[in-house]
C-alpha cells in the first residue's frame, strides 16, 4: 500500500539521526542523501533507458553489501561506477563510505551502513509507485531531508538550503509562471542544494506546463554535489550545476567571453561575504563589467552579488535576490550603488521578510525583485513590510501560507495596504537619499491603547476608543444604537447593557446573526464548487495543482466578504491539508478511492483484509476512520454505547464513595478491601457465608455487593454494545461502494472539517470584538469618584466596627 508522505519522512528522517552517532549533520547528510539517490536511480531505470545501472551498482546490490566486512569498500566501488556511467563523475563519488573517522571501525562500521541501507529498504520509497502530482516521493523525501540536516547543522552550516516558502515568493515575483517556451532559462549563481531554481522550475511547469532550462553555480563542492543529485530527483537531470567561485571564475559565459545572460535569475547568496574578492582581483578591472554602478567594499559582497545578478539578466528578463537589511540603507560605497540602481530603474520592489527565517543566520533579511523589461528613468518602487506575519517552528521562524499568499497577492496587484505594503514614489525615495529602509515608508507598528485620564475621573467609555471599532458596526448597522448611548460628557458614551451580559446581548443581535448568515452562504458556494471537484479525483489529478486552485477560490469567497479575514482562513484550509487532507488525497490518487478508505491490520507489513475479529483497535482505515462511519450510519448504536459508558462510571464512582463513606473512624470493614477499594467477588462470595461474620459488618458488604453486581451487569451491557457496534462498523467497511466512500470522506470528513474552520473564523471574530468592549467597559467603569466614595463608606464601616470593639 501507499503510505502517507508525512509519516514515512518523519520515520525517515528519525531512522537517519538515530544512525548519526557523534557526526556532525553537515557531514551526515551527504552519506544519507546519496544512498537516497541511489535508491531513486536504481527504481527509475526501470522504465527510463537515459539512465545506466552497471553490474554491481544498483540498489539491490547495495542491499547485498549488508553485514560484510568490506561494505565500506563495495558501496565506494558501486557509487564511483554509477557516477561514471551517468556522466557524474566528481559529482558524488568523493563520499568516502570506508571514512573510519567519520562511521566507525570494524564492526561499528559495518553495523552503522548496513542499517543506513535498511532504511531505504522501505517499500513505501519506490518511484515507480508513487507518482502522484506528477512528481516522486523521493524528491520529495530528498527535499525533506535537506531542509532537516539545514536545521540541525548550525549557524554556520545550513546555508546549502532556503525555505521552500521564501523560495515560492521568489519564484513567484520573478514571474516564471509567464514563462511559454521549454527554451526559456533560469540561472542562481549561488544555488546551495537548488532548492530556488526547483521551486521555480515548478511554478512554471504548474502554470503552463513549460520545462524551464536550468543553470546554477555553487562555491562549495559537497553542495554542488546535493544540487546535481536534487535536480535529477526532480526531474530535471539536463540542468547545468558547475562547481566553482561564481565571483572570480563565472562558469556560463557566452561565445565572446562575456556573462551569459538568462530569462529569470535568483539568487540567496552568502550574506555579507569578507572574501568575495577572493582571486578576483581589483574589481575595476573585472572583465565581465559587472560593477558599473559603483565598486562595492572589500569587506562585502553584497552588492557584489546583487551587480552579479543584475549583469546576468536579460534585458527583457527578471530577478531577485535575498539579501540583508542593511543593503537597503548602509551608507558609502553602497549607498553609491544603490542610488545608481534606483536612478536606473531597475529595482521593482522589496519585500521585508522576518527575522530568524534562514538557517545560516538570525539576522533579519529582504527579497530585492529586478525588473529590466519595465525598466524606467524615477521609477517607483513597490515595498512590503511583510517582518511581523510568520510562526515559531523550534527555534526558527516560519512563513505561513497565509503570509505568502498576502505577500504575493500584494505584489501581484501593486496594491496599497495600511501597514503592509505601498507603491512608494521615486519622488518620496529620492527625498529620503535614495534610503530604502523599509520603516521609513511603512509604518508597521501597532496602534497604541491610550488610556483616557478624564474617563477614569468622570466615567464613561471614550467615543474615540468606539469609533476604533468602526468595521465592526458597519457589519452590524443597529448594534451600536441598541449597546450604547451619549454619556454624561461630551466625546463619552455609556452602555446600555450590564458587563455581564454584553456577550449574550451581541451574540443575540438580528445583525450579527444575518452576517453570520451571509458569510455562510457565500461559503456555501464554494462547498458546491469544491464538492464537484472533490467527487472527480483520479489516477490524472495533480494534488498542487488542485489545491492551489480551491484553496485560491475559498480566499476569493470571503474577498468581498466585509470584516472576515480572509487569509486567516485560508490558512486554516491549508493547515488541515497540510495534516489530513494532502496525505488523504495522495493515498487516493494512487490507490482509488475504494483501496485507501479499506482498513488494515495495524501494524502490518503490507495491506491485509480485515480478519474481521471483533476488536476494533486492531484495523485502521488510512483516509476513513471509522468515526466517520460511526456519526453518519451509526449514531443510535454509539449513544447507546456512550450511555452504558456514563451508567458504568457512575455505578463505579458509586463504589468509590460507598468504601470511603464506610471507612472512617469506626472501621470496620477496611481489612476486607484491597489497597484500591475493592473486594475480590470470591472472596466477598465466602465472607457473606461465614456465620462468624459481624451483623453490622454483613450488611454494610451486602450493599456493596449490590453495586458490583450492578457494575458487572453494565460491563457486560457496555461489552456487548461495543462488541455490536464493532461488528457493524466492520460490516459497514465490507460494503463500501466509491459512492459511499466519496459521500463519507468529501462531506462527513473534509467539508465537515472546513467548515468548523470557518465557523471557528466567525466565531473568534465575534469574541475578538466583544472581549474589546468589555475590557472598555471594565476600565472605566469605576471612575475615581465612585473609588473614593467606595473607599470612605469602607473606612466608615471600619471605624464603626472598630468601636463596637472598644478598640477606638
Amino acid at each position: 500500500m501507499a503510505v502517507k508522505k508525512s509519516e514515512l519522512y518523519s520515520t525517515l528522517w528519525a531512522s537517519c539521526d538515530e544512525l548519526r552517532g557523534g557526526m556532525e549533520p553537515s557531514q551526515y547528510k551527504d552519506y544519507v542523501l546519496l544512498l537516497l539517490f541511489v535508491r531513486y536511480v536504481s527504481d527509475k531505470a526501470k522504465f527510463d533507458t537515459n539512465i545506466s545501472i552497471p553490474s554491481g551498482s544498483s540498489f539491490e546490490d547495495f542491499v547485498t553489501f549488508k553485514n560484510k566486512t568490506d561494505i565500506g569498500e563495495k558501496m565506494n566501488t558501486a557509487v564511483r561506477a554509477l557516477a561514471k556511467a551517468n556522466t557524474l563523475d566528481g559529482v558524488f563519488d568523493n563520499t568516502d563510505f570506508n571514512d573510519e573517522g567519520k562511521l566507525g571501525k570494524g564492526k561499528d562500521l559495518v553495523e552503522t551502513l548496513t542499517k543506513l541501507i535498511g532504511i531505504f529498504e522501505n517499500p513505501n520509497l519506490n518511484f515507480a509507485n508513487n507518482r502522484a502530482d506528477g512528481d516522486d516521493i523521493l524528491g520529495d523525501a530528498y527535499e525533506y531531508l535537506m531542509m532537516k540536516f539545514s536545521i540541525e547543522s548550525g549557524k554556520s552550516k545550513g546555508q546549502f538550503y532556503t525555505p521552500a516558502e521564501v523560495s515560492r515568493i521568489m519564484a513567484k515575483v520573478v514571474g516564471v509562471e509567464n514563462a511559454s517556451s521549454n527554451k526559456e532559462t533560469i540561472y542562481d549563481p549561488t544555488c546551495g542544494s537548488g532548492s530556488l531554481l526547483l521551486k521555480a522550475v515548478e511554478l512554471a511547469n504548474t502554470a503552463k506546463n513549460v520545462n524551464l532550462t536550468v543553470y546554477g553555480q555553487e562555491f562549495v563542492t559537497e553542495t554542488s554535489a546535493l544540487a546535481r543529485m536534487n535536480m535529477w530527483l526532480h526531474g530535471a537531470s539536463t540542468a547545468e550545476i558547475k562547481n566553482g567561485n561564481t565571483m572570480a571564475s563565472p562558469e556560463f559565459l557566452d561565445k565572446e567571453g562575456n556573462l551569459r545572460t538568462f530569462n529569470y535569475c535568483v539568487a540567496n547568496p552568502p550574506f555579507s561575504d569578507k572574501k568575495w574578492r577572493n582571486n578576483l582581483g581589483k574589481p575595476s578591472d573585472d572583465i565581465y563589467k559587472r560593477f558599473i554602478y559603483g565598486t562595492p567594499p572589500d569587506k562585502n559582497g553584497d552588492y557584489a552579488f546583487l551587480q552579479h545578478l543584475v549583469a546576468s539578466i536579460k534585458e527583457d528578463g527578471a530577478g531577485a535576490i535575498i539579501l540583508p537589511h542593511g543593503v537597503l540603507f548602509r551608507g558609502n560605497a553602497e549607498e553609491k550603488i544603490r542610488t545608481n540602481l534606483i536612478n536606473a530603474g531597475i529595482i521593482k520592489a522589496v519585500i521585508g521578510l522576518p527575522a530568524n527565517l534562514f538557517y545560516g543566520t538570525a539576522i533579519p533579511a529582504c527579497i530585492i525583485v529586478l525588473d529590466k523589461k519595465n525598466r524606467s528613468v524615477k521609477r517607483d518602487i513597490f515595498m512590503v513590510e511583510a517582518s511581523k506575519g510568520f510562526i515559531k517552528d523550534g527555534n526558527k521562524n516560519r512563513l505561513r501560507e497565509q503570509d505568502i499568499h498576502a505577500i504575493i497577492d500584494a505584489f501581484d496587484h501593486l496594491s496599497n495596504h495600511d501597514k503592509f505594503s505601498r507603491l512608494v514614489p521615486y519622488a518620496e525615495i529620492e527625498k529620503n537619499g535614495f534610503n530604502l529602509n523599509i520603516p521609513r515608508y511603512i509604518d508597521s507598528s501597532l496602534p497604541v491603547d491610550i488610556q483616557d485620564i478624564q474617563a477614569h475621573i468622570s466615567g464613561g467609555i471614550p467615543e474615540v476608543d468606539i469609533d476604533q471599532l468602526d468595521k465592526y458596526w458597519k457589519a452590524f448597522p443597529t448594534l451600536r444604537k441598541s449597546l450604547l448611548k451619549k454619556g454624561l460628557h461630551n466625546g463619552y458614551l455609556d452602555f446600555l447593557v450590564e458587563t455581564a451580559n454584553i456577550n449574550k446581548f451581541i451574540h443575540s443581535n438580528p445583525d450579527v446573526a444575518i452576517f453570520k448568515a451571509n458569510v455562510m452562504k457565500e461559503f456555501e458556494v464554494w462547498k458546491e464548487t469544491a464538492k464537484r471537484a472533490l467527487n472527480d479525483i483520479n489516477k490524472e489529478t495533480r494534488p498542487k495543482i488542485f489545491v492551489k486552485d480551491i484553496s485560491d477560490k475559498l480566499l476569493e469567497c470571503f474577498k468581498t466578504t466585509n470584516l472576515v479575514d480572509e487569509y486567516e482562513i485560508y490558512q486554516g484550509f491549508m493547515q488541515y491539508w497540510d495534516s489530513t487532507m494532502k496525505d488523504d488525497f495522495y493515498l487516493i490518487v494512487e490507490n482509488g478511492w475504494i483501496e485507501s478508505a479499506n482498513p488494515h491490520k495495524i501494524g502490518a507489513k503490507s495491506k491485509e483484509s480485515i480478519d474481521f475479529q471483533i476488536n476494533k483497535d486492531k484495523f485502521h482505515s488510512e483516509t476513513l476512520p471509522s468515526s466517520i462511519i460511526v456519526k453518519a450510519f451509526l449514531a443510535d448504536e454509539a449513544d447507546a454505547l456512550a450511555k452504558a459508558e456514563a451508567d458504568l462510571e457512575v455505578v463505579s464512582g458509586e463504589i468509590v464513595e460507598f468504601y470511603e463513606g464506610n471507612s472512617g473512624d469506626e472501621d470496620l470493614i477496611s481489612e476486607y478491601f484491597t489497597a484500591k477499594g475493592r473486594v475480590i467477588k470470591k472472596d466477598l462470595t465466602a465472607l457473606l457465608k461465614d456465620v462468624n461474620l459481624d451483623k453490622e459488618v454483613r450488611e454494610i458488604l451486602k450493599q456493596y455487593q449490590v453495586l458490583i453486581d450492578e457494575e458487572d451487569a453494565l460491563k457486560e451491557v457496555k461489552k456487548n454494545l461495543d462488541e455490536a457496534l464493532t461488528a457493524k462498523i466492520i460490516n459497514a467497511y465490507k460494503n463500501l461502494d466509491d459512492t459511499i466512500v466519496k459521500t463519507l470522506i468529501i462531506d462527513h470528513k473534509w467539508l465537515d472539517a472546513i467548515t468548523n474552520i470557518v465557523q471557528g473564523q466567525l466565531d473568534r471574530l465575534i469574541q475578538t470584538f466583544t472581549m474589546r468592549l468589555i475590557e472598555l467597559e471594565d476600565r472605566y467603569k469605576s471612575p475615581l469618584p465612585a473609588i473614593e466614595r467606595s473607599r470612605e463608606e469602607l473606612s466608615k464601616r471600619v471605624n464603626k466596627h472598630l468601636e463596637t470593639m472598644g478598640i477606638c
